[in-house]
């Protein structure tokens, strides 16, 4: 009998919580592999209080057995635009789709919000990252064709369905 893991809960947190700290470290440690010593310094580089609902931000987590194993955030960009930031998946748990989810999540959770559009940026040496927001609908706001190390920053955006669309769009 294979034993499958729970469905993960989604709880929005600090961004000082404990449960938050694997997050960080990992994304830390992944930008400083793929980029330089210095990399850890992206991971604060927009002040705590951005992610916060006050502030028009949000961090959230995908909790199994009460650990993280996969998370994101977004922070206001503009009036009607929230910018996604510190997508992230435990090195023990990819290739389950989690990423997809947190994207999902951290969408439904902009809309529900107001905001109308989705933006991001994603690092030249982020293939991945790269792949997962071409096939969740984001559009690129680079040349696909150029070398991504040419480029510098990759920014996406996605227009986000009004809610009284989305739930049109669902129905049968």
């Amino acid at each position: 009998m294979t034993r499958h893991a729970p469905e993960p809960t989604v709880v929005h947190v600090p961004v000082s919580h404990p449960l938050v700290r694997p997050l960080l470290r990992e994304l830390g440690d992944e930008y400083s592999r793929r980029y330089g010593k210095d990399a850890h310094a992206e991971i604060s580089r927009y002040p705590d209080e951005e992610f916060t609902a006050a502030r028009g931000g949000v961090l959230l987590l995908l909790l199994e057995r009460g650990a993280p194993v996969a998370g994101g955030a977004f922070r206001r960009y503009d009036a009607t635009t929230a910018e996604l930031k510190r997508i992230w998946t435990h090195s023990a748990h990819r290739r389950r789709g989690l990423a997809r989810r947190v994207v999902a999540e951290l969408e439904d959770e902009a809309r529900a919000r107001g905001y109308r559009r989705v933006r991001l940026t994603t690092g030249p040496r982020q293939p991945e990252a790269r792949g997962l927001y071409l096939a969740t609908g984001y559009a690129p706001l680079f040349d696909t064709e150029a070398d991504p190390e040419t480029l510098g920053l990759l920014p996406f955006e996605k227009l986000l369905p009004a809610p009284d669309q989305q739930r049109k769009a669902a129905r049968p």
